[in-house]
């Protein structure tokens, strides 16, 4: 199997500026994937990413750093850094944003899993746990986008 990147499309019915805003500004993200997220949609602005688990409690957070913003069409950011201190090795998620008709093609790309120097077993667990995760927020992501639009 290759582990180079993961990618999913999904179209919705709204424009790539309000689009843009949905996957690039915390208070819409924190919506549609992590509990909370907090950043400047600025490049090079430092930022985390925090998830929940209902059960526990217990909270998990991420380190993340913006790396391109270029309104209405592309957001992307480093996450999954190899050291604490947003250094080393880490994995980029890429948001392309192409109109299509009335509506915008969202896409995402999560590249760099072989780069992250993580034994076989380690890259094979993260990029399926990626992929399912992916799957599923990316639901969440055109769900919310259709509610936001319903609303306004």
């Amino acid at each position: 199997m290759e582990h180079g990147s993961i990618e999913r499309d999904i179209h919705v019915d709204a424009s790539p500026e309000v689009v843009f805003e949905v996957v690039s500004r915390p208070e819409h993200m924190r919506e549609w994937w992590p509990d909370d997220a907090r950043f400047e949609p600025v490049v090079g602005a430092p930022g985390e990413l925090v998830w929940r688990d209902a059960a526990t409690g217990e909270t998990t957070t991420v380190a993340l750093a913006v790396v391109e913003v270029d309104p209405p069409k592309r957001f992307s950011f480093r996450w999954c850094f190899s050291e604490p201190d947003r250094s080393g090795r880490s994995l980029l998620v890429t948001f392309d944003l192409v109109p299509a008709g009335a509506g915008t093609t969202i896409r995402m790309t999560e590249t760099g899993f072989r780069e992250m120097g993580w034994e076989i077993a380690r890259l094979e667990e993260q990029y399926r746990d990626h992929e399912s995760g992916w799957e599923h927020y990316m639901g969440e992501l055109g769900g919310y986008v259709a509610r936001l639009v319903a609303t306004s």
